[in-house]
């Protein structure tokens, strides 16, 4: 995926206002991430520079967060091919992961089928289902889904937020930085 945002000044340049407006969604609809890493001085002034830097940063805090954080996490994420995608009401970045998938051309077996495992999956774990879906079409996104629906409730927790930091991680590689232009 291309470049979907771009800034005037690199992450250690940035005013507090400026980090929050940039990276502030990139965990589906948890800006208390990045505010917590502005907050907790995690900002030193290279470390903000790459996204591989910044996700680690950003997913250490995560990894740190409460369970009922972390489970509000994952509950901020949502369906593949779900509701909120045939409403048009998914966040914008959420929107171009699934759009890229080709989510929102699926056969009506694969949608019904995409139905029922979220809705199974949901049941068994308590959370959505997540996936990183960049990379993968509907019908691999399928066999994903229906392997890891099958694993224990602590395999799929820790999967599920592999994924969410992975999704972060591909997140920060979209943003770009001009540095200069202030």
């Amino acid at each position: 995926m291309k470049t979907e945002h771009t800034y005037k000044s690199l992450p250690s340049q940035m005013t507090r206002v400026q980090f929050l407006n940039c990276f502030g969604s990139v965990y589906e609809s948890s800006p208390w991430i990045a505010e917590t890493a502005w907050d907790l001085g995690r900002i030193d002034s290279k470390a903000l520079d790459s996204a591989e830097k910044l996700s680690s940063i950003f997913s250490q805090i995560v990894d740190k967060a409460s369970d009922k954080k972390k489970l509000a996490l994952l509950n901020a994420h949502p369906d593949l091919a779900g509701k909120l995608a045939i409403a048009g009401k998914l966040t914008a970045d959420s929107t171009k992961e699934q759009a890229g998938a080709d989510l929102q051309n699926c056969t009506k077996e694969e949608f019904d089928q995409f139905q029922k495992l979220n809705r199974d999956y949901k049941e068994k774990f308590g959370f959505p289902f997540i996936l990183a879906v960049q990379g993968y079409q509907r019908s691999e996104i399928l066999k994903i889904f229906e392997k890891r629906i099958k694993n224990s409730i602590e395999e799929e927790y820790k999967v599920a937020l592999a994924q969410v930091n992975r999704i972060a991680l591909l997140r920060l590689g979209r943003i770009e930085y001009t540095p200069g232009n202030n």
